[in-house]
């Protein structure tokens, strides 16, 4: 069997999109010279790799096989060039780089710092959910992960860079607004707007909750915090977020933070990888940058209040 390695990213970016369109597109491509390239590949394999049912097109067993042994060959091929960069210096190289939604809020105030300290690394920053994060880091997709708390089940390196306390919301004209102290009795008629399932945020709620024994209306469901806080503001019910996510709202006064008996949530921000990961120069030097002296300066320069951990000892996953 011979295939090139163009042939093989061809045929990662349609596996990837399961479009020819899309991934000529992807590849600055006319779509006839990606269908040529899959048919010499096919010819190559000797077997079919795409099958079409209806309108759309759907990998056949043999190109999910070839889309598995592509990707970790790409890996490869990344960690080669990052080694061979890495001789050179923290000079050049490549990050790439997943994080939770809530993290995104000083993400690329922390890349920035990051990319002044190492201009010749290129970045690259994706904002997923929490389910994303966990098939990104079974199937050692980026460099470094940002999220909060790991998940068990998976052999990972966990450490701990920066506080992310949660706190209830709610809209200024509430009537629990301005209260000294709020007890969960007092909570238990009001509706929560809830993040969707398997969310850090809604685990985290919903284990404090099942803790103190205490069962809460939930309201709509949304997948991203912007219209959580959006809801809360309409009065359509209560949130839990991250304090970092709020603080320009409850600054400007178009939310405030309940004063509520066991709040705010004691939470933390954790930079993650597979244990025994060979991190990249570039990788390495973001890892130290998290979790040292350089983070805390970049922050010292705006309003971000989160506190950063003074001790960020290694904790596994």
């Amino acid at each position: 069997m011979h295939l090139t390695i163009r042939q093989l990213r061809v045929f990662e970016a349609v596996a990837t999109h399961l479009s020819f369109t899309k991934a000529a597109e992807e590849l600055y491509l006319s779509q006839p010279a990606v269908s040529m390239q899959i048919k010499r590949l096919e010819e190559s394999v000797g077997l079919p790799l795409f099958e079409k049912l209806g309108k759309k097109i759907h990998l056949t067993e043999a190109g999910r096989e070839l889309h598995h042994y592509g990707r970790s060959i790409f890996r490869q091929l990344d960690e080669m060039e990052e080694v061979l960069e890495s001789l050179k210096g923290i000079s050049r190289g490549r990050l790439e780089i997943a994080v939770a939604s809530t993290v995104n809020y000083f993400a690329p105030r922390a890349l920035g710092a990051f990319s002044k300290l190492y201009p010749g690394v290129r970045l690259s920053l994706e904002v997923t959910n929490r389910q994303t994060l966990v098939r990104m880091l079974e199937q050692n997709e980026k460099d470094l992960v940002l999220m909060g708390q790991p998940p068990d089940g998976l052999d990972l390196e966990a450490e701990p860079f920066m506080d992310n306390p949660l706190v209830v919301i709610a809209p200024p004209d509430h009537h629990l607004a301005g209260k000294k102290r709020i007890t969960l009795k007092q909570l238990s008629g009001e509706t929560f707007l809830m993040r969707e399932p398997g969310s850090g945020t809604r685990l985290a709620m919903e284990r404090f909750f099942e803790e103190h024994t205490m069962e809460i209306n939930k309201g709509m469901q949304m997948t991203r915090n912007e219209a959580i806080k959006q809801a809360v503001r309409a009065g359509l019910g209560l949130g839990i977020a991250s304090l970092h996510t709020v603080e320009l709202e409850v600054q400007t006064g178009r939310l405030v933070i309940l004063r509520t008996e066991g709040f705010p949530l004691e939470r933390k921000w954790y930079v993650v990888h597979r244990r025994g990961k060979r991190l990249s120069p570039s990788a390495q030097a973001f890892r130290e940058f998290l979790l040292g002296e350089r983070l805390r300066e970049a922050m010292k320069d705006g309003s971000f209040s989160g506190k950063i951990i003074e001790d960020a000892p290694a904790a596994s996953g």
